[in-house]
């Protein structure tokens, strides 16, 4: 549904703001009390957060990079046990990565990390997505291998 070819530009839209906007709440409500684990079926967790079925078992899978114990989203219905106990540092690195501004500047987090630490968290996520070339080997610079060659001559060829 999400993804739909099918789906106008308006739709689509409209269902992704609904969607944050529930995510938004439920993170909200993780965030509050971060080291309570919360679990139960997908039913349960649907029911205690309000939302149907195909929304939690949509947050779940968002949310199942981050967690302590990998829930099983392929074969989940809506009478599988799973769990919410998550990584504080790997959540708020993750929400970095995709880019979630609306959920890592959400105010719980000051109760969790520092802002210092949050900045680090926030730097470390950024720069390992950077790609660092290393010097480039010119041809009558002497081969990396040891060799005691030129490049050209070596490993070079």
């Amino acid at each position: 549904m999400a993804y739909s070819q099918e789906a106008d530009k308006a739709r689509l839209q409209k269902f992704w703001t609904q969607y944050f906007a529930v995510e938004k709440s439920i993170y909200e409500q993780l965030l509050t009390n971060p080291d309570e684990v919360v679990h139960g079926t997908v039913k349960e967790l649907a029911e205690k957060y309000g939302v149907d079925l195909m929304t939690m078992v949509g947050f779940l899978d968002g949310i199942n990079d981050s967690l302590k114990v990998k829930n099983p989203i392929e074969e989940m219905d809506e009478n599988t046990n799973v769990n919410l106990g998550f990584d504080k540092e790997l959540l708020y690195k993750n929400m970095v990565d995709a880019r979630a501004d609306w959920l890592y500047q959400l105010p719980m987090w000051d109760n969790i990390f520092t802002e210092e630490k949050r900045k680090a968290l926030y730097l470390e996520q950024k720069k390992s997505g950077t790609i660092v070339k290393g010097e480039k080997i010119g041809r009558n610079d002497p081969c990396p291998c040891g060799s005691g060659k030129k490049y050209k001559f070596c490993c070079g060829r």
